[in-house]
């Protein structure tokens, strides 16, 4: 029998434990503050805002929005993040992605103050990762590794198989999984024989972005089965890179979408601007 792992349940309880931490910052006269800056009128984007605004209302930490025409200027977006770099009030900047395709999205995340990067994309941070330093984890890959603390499920010499290698997911996994002594496998669009490697794998994670990518057939009994897709259908209800309903019954563990691995994204990024705002005291 499975375990579903349920993310938006332990979420909740991430963000009830922040909460009692900012009233006890806010008692030294710490404010933590996130500004977020939003260009273009991405609907997706708009929803994953309102969803990080609620989060902070929540957790007691302040809120800054920054809603920019797609036709901003390189040169006008980069001002605003030197304003905010610059302002001692803000712990943590957010720049929502995808941003409009005449914007160098790459420079604007470098430009943000790495000690303020609380999506964790900045150089700096993705080195102090991959050496083992203190540093802002991406939101998404520091949940995965907060669920697999939380049900005490074994990484110590387990083969992990992670399916894409994007910059925001597969790479920053590969890293957390490494230090917490995990073999480590990624596979990607050039990969061979892909179930062949899947199949091997004891913990298994899917962040391709294709709905249903993994069949029963790809995952190895008792495997835990971690899906970080969010993908909608021909019928528009949200699914997952996993085939959900086949292969809950030979997983271990397996996470559901929506429901899995969404919630702990958002709870990882309000733990980051409370560390931002403990590391940013004056």
């Amino acid at each position: 029998m499975s375990v579903i792992i349920d993310g938006k349940e332990l979420a909740k309880k991430i963000r009830e434990d922040l909460a009692k931490e900012v009233v006890e910052i806010k008692k030294n006269g710490i404010n933590p503050k996130l500004a977020v800056i939003m260009v273009g009128d991405d609907k997706a984007s708009k929803v994953y805002v309102k969803n990080k605004s609620k989060a902070c209302e929540e957790v007691g930490i302040e809120y800054e929005e920054y809603l920019l025409k797609d036709n901003i200027e390189m040169e006008e977006l980069l001002k605003i993040i030197d304003k905010l770099n610059n302002d001692k009030t803000v712990h943590g900047i957010l720049l929502q992605s995808p941003i409009p395709k005449h914007l160098n999205i790459k420079e604007a995340f470098n430009r943000i103050d790495y000690k303020k990067d609380v999506d964790g994309f900045h150089p700096i941070n993705v080195g102090k990762l991959t050496i083992g330093e203190d540093a802002f984890i991406s939101c998404t890959p520091f949940g995965v590794i907060k669920m697999l603390e939380h049900y005490n499920i074994p990484t110590e010499g387990k083969n992990a198989v992670i399916i894409g290698r994007s910059n925001i997911v597969g790479k920053p996994l590969i890293q957390c999984l490494l230090n917490k002594n995990a073999t480590v496998t990624i596979c990607h669009s050039k990969t061979k024989n892909i179930e062949e490697i899947t199949k091997k794998a004891d913990i298994l994670i899917a962040a391709i972005g294709v709905p249903k990518f993994v069949k029963e057939n790809m995952v190895k009994e008792g495997a835990v089965v971690i899906d970080v897709g969010i993908n909608r259908n021909e019928e528009g209800k949200l699914v997952g890179d996993t085939d959900f309903d086949n292969i809950k019954d030979k997983a271990s563990y397996i996470t559901p979408v929506p429901g899995g691995v969404g919630p702990m994204t958002i709870a990882m990024l309000m733990n980051n601007v409370v560390k931002a705002s403990k590391n940013l005291k004056r």
